[in-house]
């Protein structure tokens, strides 16, 4: 039995909730070292520079300012301050205009405000909607971001309300769900922008495949359904048999290379990820960014068991 077995995935996910875990884990240099690997920095002048070096190589980006679940206005407007800041930021870059942004930012509703007892839903539309209208003067694109089944129906709903003025917004559907299918039905229909991943949190049976290979499969379903569509797919995996599987839903919807890009985090198959954009496919690389780190260092962890390994591995490294 592996290290990641007995540890296993909910357990490792419960850790990231852990407020006296979290101090400790930032106490520690090697804690700090090993973050580097998917979180290249804390503030925008680390993720332009990230940026830079990944536009040399041909590939596109997707930033997300870390943090979720925000607990009062102040903090929800600290948030939209900090995009409106990334996006002045990223404007400044001479893009050419293309079909395909080359640079788009990620969402978290919850940091909007979603959750706010008071108004939530609306704080988080009309944040978001400041948000919508900075990127698209800055020729940058946006996702909404997924969290867990609990937010889906209230995410899924203003998505569609920001759609109604900014069709080029795109959204994340997670293939564990059980509903996942019929929202990708939806979405592709109405020609929206889907980044489908396989989900990062520890979602109960009733609503969630729990076995890897059922989980597979409902992707590869759901891909299915978005590449039959009218949207545009983004395929957010490292799963060698997802990536494998594109090629041929490509031939068979008769898409091309402009119609569906690849998505990949930020320090993970770093070499699959230049093989696929050398070969003349959009390969998007989900650059997370900021303090509140350690939330989404955990769900890195928790997904993959080569993660964990390597964090592991450098914590005994240190210590000798």
């Amino acid at each position: 039995m592996g290290i990641f077995e007995r540890f296993g995935r909910p357990a490792i996910l419960a850790a990231g909730r852990q407020e006296g875990l979290r101090r400790t884990a930032e106490r520690l240099p090697v804690t700090r070292e090993v973050v580097h690997r998917f979180v290249p920095g804390e503030t925008i002048a680390d993720v332009t520079n990230s940026v830079e070096q990944l536009r040399d190589s041909r590939r596109l980006v997707s930033i997300d300012y870390l943090g979720e679940d925000v607990t009062d206005t102040d903090a929800a407007d600290a948030t939209v301050e900090a995009y409106q800041r990334l996006l002045e930021a990223l404007a400044t870059r001479d893009e050419v205009p293309a079909a395909v942004r080359p640079l788009e930012v990620s969402l978290k509703l919850s940091a909007l405000g979603q959750a706010l007892p008071r108004d939530g839903e609306k704080i988080a539309l009309e944040n978001a909607r400041a948000i919508c209208e900075r990127a698209q003067r800055a020729g940058v694109w946006v996702t909404i971001d997924a969290e867990d089944h609990t937010t889906t129906d209230s995410t899924l709903s203003l998505v569609r309300e920001l759609r109604a003025d900014f069709d080029w917004v795109g959204t994340v559907l997670q293939a564990y769900l059980k509903r996942t299918h019929g929202d990708c039905t939806e979405f592709a229909a109405s020609g929206a922008r889907i980044r489908l991943c396989k989900g990062a949190y520890d979602e109960p049976a009733s609503v969630a495949h729990r076995d890897r290979d059922d989980v597979t499969d409902s992707y590869l379903r759901c891909l299915g359904v978005l590449m039959g569509g009218t949207g545009y797919p983004m395929v957010a995996s490292h799963d060698p048999a997802i990536i494998d599987a594109v090629p041929a839903l490509v031939r068979e919807n008769s898409r091309s290379a402009d119609d569906f890009e690849y998505q990949m985090l930020y320090g993970i198959r770093d070499k699959e990820q230049r093989r696929l954009a050398e070969e003349g496919n959009h390969v998007r690389v989900y650059v997370p960014f900021g303090t509140q780190w350690y939330g989404y260092f955990v769900r890195r962890l928790a997904e993959r068991p080569a993660n964990l390994k390597f964090f592991l591995r450098a914590l005994a490294e240190r210590r000798h």
